[in-house]
């Protein structure tokens, strides 16, 4: 199942056809389900900027998925707000519904069933209207210029295939971030969580998405994955100038887990750490496989493939 999603996302560095017609069908060809607009087209009001889509993967989200929008809602840049829902039980989808009557930016898609992040990231993504994609947790926010800066960033660097924005760590426990080497973890993982991340469109199908593999679901680990292969193979830069991301701490939280790790406050388990390292080099090397048949292939026709930067190299 997860390379198929990843086989089509990296169908869209060929497709030429109009963005309505693409990949309406979900994992094993079950369908989404679609509300609202997707504004895209000569009619699109943003075409006076760069438009961003904003992919947000949600699980029971409700009680913070409206300040996640409101956040989005406030950057101009954010043409598009694709809300995954993936199986709530809660009201998440009565809440992006309400958004969607307010402003047509946002719409819904509906998984048929729950998929993970990673899988709803990647569903999201094949709906995104723009060249520009940005993801954001359900319970994180951008801060104000947020997608301006990284906008900004990659119009005057366009060499550049992504960058990173920092990310504010809030209400996360004293213990943590009055730690010594608190700040310089802080810094690793604002290379590697999903919200900080905005990446051109055609070398995000490219890669292929988030990996998909089961152990990811189990152990966590698929953002960290998808970050090394894009580090490795393009390079990703970080605007650490000024907070653009915050990152609200809850019980459960991954990013608490990562944090007493690296600070030596929790032991990881061995098992967990070996399969995520061989996942995430299996998902390295066939990222790199890909990227280079994609540049040694006769993409005449799709001459931003055929232009994507090796840094590797």
């Amino acid at each position: 199942m997860a390379h198929v999603v990843s086989a089509s996302l990296r169908a869209m560095c060929w497709s030429t056809r109009s963005r309505t017609s693409l990949f309406r069908d979900g994992p094993d060809g079950k369908r989404a389900t679609i509300h609202g607009s997707l504004p895209f087209g000569p009619q699109c009001p943003f075409q006076s900027m760069t438009p961003i889509s904003i992919i947000i993967p949600c699980y029971n989200g409700a009680a913070t998925l409206a300040r996640a929008l409101q956040s989005c809602l406030i950057q101009p840049e954010a043409a598009q707000i694709v809300v995954v829902d993936d199986g709530s039980t809660d009201a998440s989808t009565d809440l992006v519904a309400h958004y969607g009557r307010l402003d047509p930016r946002v719409c819904l898609l509906q998984m048929p069933y729950n998929g993970g992040p990673a899988r709803a990231r990647n569903w999201g993504a094949m709906h995104a209207a723009h060249p520009l994609l940005a993801f954001l947790d359900a319970d994180d926010e951008y801060l104000p210029g947020a997608l301006a800066a990284a906008s900004a960033f990659l119009m005057q660097n366009p060499n550049e295939v992504s960058v990173r924005l920092d990310v504010e760590y809030t209400d996360f426990p004293a213990e943590l971030t009055c730690h010594g080497d608190f700040a310089r973890h802080a810094a690793t993982l604002s290379n590697t969580v999903p919200s900080s991340l905005i990446i051109r469109r055609a070398v995000y199908a490219a890669l292929g998405g988030f990996p998909m593999d089961d152990a990811f679901r189990r152990i966590g680990g698929e953002d960290g994955a998808f970050s090394w292969a894009l580090r490795d193979i393009f390079g990703n830069r970080r605007l650490d100038d000024a907070k653009r991301v915050r990152m609200h701490y809850h019980a459960g939280i991954h990013a608490e887990r990562y944090f007493r790790i690296a600070l030596g406050m929790q032991t990881p388990d061995p098992a967990d750490t070996a399969d995520a390292f061989r996942f995430s080099r299996q998902f390295l090397e066939t990222a790199r496989v890909g990227i280079e048949q994609l540049r040694t292939a006769s993409v005449a026709a799709v001459p931003a493939v055929s232009a994507l930067p090796n840094h590797a190299a």
